[in-house]
């Protein structure tokens, strides 16, 4: 069967019937690429495609397989002819098929052979804290950092509480900060730590012995700290912007399996386990100020009167030192 034969006889008969491709193609329900395609010999109509062609084009299925016009006594021997013809061809068609198959069924098997080794791989470097070949779970993943990550924390921690206790709008206002650490990416070569958190960062004043709140920041972190000697600091910090900037800012800072424990911090828990840390920590913090305070009224008392603090616990003169000390504050 010869394609390009074919194909020039379909557009010769095209042409004498004045059809444009388009206008062929529409009558028996195909596009023009199609026409196109056989007419250039790269393709063959479906078998249900040859009886409408043939219909349109005022000829028999016989002479469009032989690529001519038959005379009548040269058609049974075409006939005969191009069933030989067809039958090789569709044999053909079905090889082709099935190298084609057996092809992408290769690829298919070699793909699920480099994906289950890879996987292995990784399974075996992550039991050994090790970074992985592949991430083949397709989400980034990083060892445990061998290091003191409470020293990175508090760096950080500290960090974040100078830069509040600048904008303090009380002076005896005091910003404490909680974290929960997502990730830390060590650079090796630069001795510089990748730390992706969450940060609740509250600023309380105390009024009236109560611990009063008076402003605050949840929001997620990308922190760059720097190692040196055996002391980390935070040297640069970033976070994403509000409103529309937001999604982009989120995509753009922070790896994908960040961003999906980002998604889920208000259900979690988290936001409100950090605010619970921060209030025990402004409680702590006054109960240090209380205890300085007493600290220094026995060492004010003793310079004073002479008496030892336990000889003025006994005439409980501590109290009225203390309290006047705090009106002076105030």
């Amino acid at each position: 069967m010869n394609q390009e034969k074919i194909g020039k006889f379909i557009l010769e008969l095209r042409k004498e019937k004045n059809m444009t491709q388009q206008e062929l193609a529409d009558k028996i329900g195909v596009t023009d690429r199609a026409i196109s395609k056989w007419e250039n010999g790269r393709g063959m109509p479906d078998l249900s495609l040859m009886k409408p062609l043939c219909q349109e084009l005022g000829i028999s299925i016989n002479e469009l397989i032989s690529g001519e016009k038959i005379d009548k006594k040269e058609y049974q021997d075409k006939f005969e002819e191009n069933v030989l013809n067809t039958i090789n061809y569709s044999q053909k068609q079905i090889k082709k098929a099935r190298n084609k198959y057996a092809i992408i069924m290769g690829i298919i098997i070699l793909f699920l052979i480099t994906f289950v080794t890879l996987f292995g791989i990784d399974i075996n470097r992550m039991r050994n804290n090790e970074p992985v070949f592949f991430s083949t779970w397709g989400f980034d993943y990083f060892p445990p950092v061998n290091l003191d990550n409470e020293k990175i924390t508090n760096s950080i921690e500290n960090y974040i509480v100078a830069n509040g206790d600048e904008h303090k709008r009380h002076d005896n206002s005091k910003t404490f900060a909680s974290m929960r650490t997502f990730l830390i990416d060590e650079k090796e070569e630069n001795n510089l730590y990748y730390v992706y958190a969450w940060v609740l960062e509250e600023c309380f004043y105390y009024e009236d012995e109560k611990i009063i709140n008076e402003s605050g920041s949840s929001i997620p972190y990308k922190f760059v700290v720097e190692k040196i000697n055996d002391e980390f600091e935070v040297i640069d910090s970033r976070i994403p912007r509000d409103g529309s900037y937001y999604p982009k800012d989120i995509k753009n800072i922070f790896p994908r399996n960040v961003r999906k424990q980002i998604e889920d911090v208000h259900q979690d828990g988290t936001v409100k386990r950090l605010s619970l840390e921060n209030q025990q920590k402004a409680v702590e913090h006054k109960a240090q100020e209380v205890e300085r305070l007493h600290q220094k009224a026995e060492q004010q008392l003793e310079q004073i009167s002479g008496l030892s603090a336990e000889e003025a616990k006994a005439y409980g003169l501590i109290d009225e030192v203390i309290t006047r000390k705090e009106a002076v504050e105030k």
